[in-house]
């Protein structure tokens, strides 16, 4: 006899109600204008009042206008019984409007969590702290918020029970492993589309529910489009019909029988800034486990949790704190906000590779400004600064878990003079920029594009380095504030460069981050004394590519006669050898001056004209 596969252990919250419905157009319209009116304010009163969740104690009501010929709305109910789901399905009834709609199809469900990972199953076992990090983001997935995004998705699903495509035959090990793997599919698209998992075996006519939630409608597909070639889904998986809307208030119903869009005023949209964070892609690892553990967004959000008895002290001078522990206003962050400093003992070295974790979590948050260890009188300091307290507070459940955490200190920050940056700062790459305007160093043609460029050396192995970039390259892609990261070569050294391209400052700090971890790094470009110019950036004609390399030598033989000259190089790109890059170091911004308004350098660029099939990029460490 085969033995029985393990289940994954299941907790269950919220019972939900996919309430679907079609107008009744051609009697709608044969329907006198002043009884429209006064059904149209009995049914906003009713859709208020389940909205206000005044029929329980929890809950949320939302309610959907639906795109193409499946329904004309949707509302869905969050609730703790099937008690309350029933008496609003009555209730609604019992409106006037009712008369006026059918029901195309529903769907009853309950918010579930579960998971395959050791550490949720001491959840689900009762060994997990209740107060934990852990345990309040799993509640937020039991008793889930509904987010004010612009668009929301529905679709039913099963697991495959066919014979040789059997996701109840698959070991424990083999679900776990594909739940991984799918999971890390969603974690990509953090912030920008959020997921409410409920479950319907023996409820409904299918095994899961998945609601989708975003702004960009687009993200939801491109989501849904890449999971399509992940193996749980390409293998394993069968969905019902899809279901789009757009969200709208109980306001908003005389326009949408009137046929106007809706809402009615798009300034009552919200970003992606306000959504609670994306939960688990996936009906059986909905836990979140790797969430709190791992890395992933965006974008955008702020995840909801349970309230927890810890708590941190108000402090009204923030600004003094962060500055004791070397974080400054201005420097280290320049939006205003909300920060907390946990004290702890643990070593900070070893709490830094804790924090790394959570930071990879946070930052698919738009929220998110900073989170950072610093050693501090014999002790350790975990900073973290959030757009609201809000926000911050949600952070909170997950950083007081970690080892040694006593005191906790939080209050509002200034994000300083956003002006004034350490290092190369917003306003001299400006004055960099005017200063070659001036020059008129592009010989009348127009000028190259304000990026902010970063770029780091690494002396690892070329071809690993080549992967590793090119995945985190694809990763960037997903925003659009990346231009391109790129590995450069150097023929001359064993070092090479990584390029990346971003159009705000903002885009590529967010973005050392993920760089910092690429193998082999040996230094920022814009580390240690002198100033990296940075900015030569060429496209060269293929029939000249050996003659742009020989040039080079000659002012390269130029450039190290000149005062404050320390050293230029020229790098190909590793993918199209006749993209080149010359990083150049100096003294000072004086010195890098004086080489571009040598003659030398002039008569360079006359001749570029002729070599180049794009114009030279000049750009700056952000």
């Amino acid at each position: 006899m085969p033995e029985p596969r393990d289940p994954p252990p299941t907790d269950e919250g919220w019972y939900a109600l996919h309430d679907f419905r079609t107008i009744d157009w051609d009697a709608w319209r044969d329907t006198p204008q002043h009884e429209r009116e006064r059904i149209l304010d009995e049914a906003t009163d009713h859709f208020e009042s389940t909205m206000a969740v005044e029929d329980a104690e929890d809950g949320a009501t939302a309610i959907y206008s639906m795109l193409g010929h499946k329904a004309d709305f949707l509302v869905l109910h969050l609730r703790p019984s099937t008690a309350h789901i029933g008496a609003l399905e009555r209730g609604f009834e019992n409106t006037a409007f009712a008369e006026y709609t059918e029901r195309e199809t529903s769907f009853v469900s309950v918010t579930e969590a579960s998971g395959y990972s050791e550490r949720a199953r001491d959840y689900f076992e009762g060994d997990l702290d209740e107060n934990s990090g852990l345990a309040n983001y799993i509640r937020t997935r039991l008793y889930p918020t509904i987010p004010e995004t612009t668009h929301v998705c529905f679709y039913p699903m099963d697991k495959r029970r066919q014979p040789e495509q059997n996701w109840y035959e698959l070991s424990f090990e083999e679900r776990a492993e594909h739940m991984e793997a799918h999971g890390d599919i969603g974690r990509e698209y953090g912030g920008r589309v959020v997921q409410m998992i409920t479950g319907a075996i023996a409820i409904d006519d299918w095994e899961w529910g998945v609601t989708l939630w975003g702004d960009d409608l687009t993200d939801l597909k491109d989501l849904l489009y890449e999971m399509r070639f992940d193996p749980s889904t390409s293998q394993f998986a069968e969905f019902g019909s899809f279901y789009v809307g757009r969200r709208i208030t109980p306001t908003d119903l005389p326009a949408l029988l009137a046929g106007e869009p809706v809402p009615v005023d798009e300034d009552d949209e919200t970003t992606d800034s306000e959504d609670p964070e994306s939960v688990p892609t996936h009906p059986e690892d909905a836990t979140g486990e790797h969430e709190a553990e791992e890395d992933e967004e965006s974008s955008g959000g702020k995840p909801p949790m349970a309230e927890t008895d810890a708590t941190w002290t108000d402090v009204d001078d923030m600004e003094t704190r962060l500055g004791q522990v070397g974080i400054h206003a201005g420097e280290d962050f320049e939006r205003d906000g909300y920060a907390l400093v946990l004290y702890s003992d643990a070593d900070a070295q070893e709490l830094s590779d804790e924090v790394d974790g959570l930071r990879g979590n946070f930052e698919h948050y738009d929220s998110h400004i900073r989170t950072r260890v610093r050693a501090e009188g014999g002790r350790s300091a975990i900073v973290s600064v959030w757009d609201a307290e809000r926000a911050a507070d949600t952070a909170f459940g997950f950083l007081q878990d970690l080892p040694g955490v006593g005191e906790s200190y939080g209050g509002p920050v200034e994000g300083g003079d956003t002006d004034t940056e350490s290092s190369h700062t917003a306003e001299e790459s400006a004055d960099i920029r005017e200063t070659l305007d001036d020059l008129d160093v592009y010989g009348g043609q127009p000028h190259g594009e304000d990026i902010f460029a970063l770029v780091l050396y690494s002396d690892a192995d070329l071809e690993t380095l080549e992967d590793e970039v090119a995945e985190l390259s694809d990763g960037f892609d997903r925003y659009d504030t990346h231009r391109g990261t790129t590995v450069y070569d150097d023929p001359d050294s064993e070092t090479a460069a990584v390029v990346s391209h971003w159009d705000t400052a903002d885009a590529a700090e967010t973005a050392s981050d993920y760089l910092a971890d690429l193998p082999g790094e040996i230094g920022w470009a814009d580390e240690g004394d002198g100033f990296e110019t940075m900015g030569m950036f060429y496209t060269v004609k293929p029939e000249y590519r050996e003659e742009f390399a020989d040039t080079f030598e000659e002012v390269h033989g130029l450039l190290e006669e000149m005062d404050g000259h320390r050293d230029t190089a020229l790098l190909a790109n590793t993918t199209d050898e006749n993209d080149m890059f010359i990083a150049s170091r100096w003294d000072s911004k004086e010195d890098a001056m004086g080489f571009f308004k040598s003659d030398a350098f002039a008569e360079t660029l006359d001749w570029g004209r002729e070599v180049l099939a794009d114009q030279p990029r000049h750009v700056f460490l952000a």
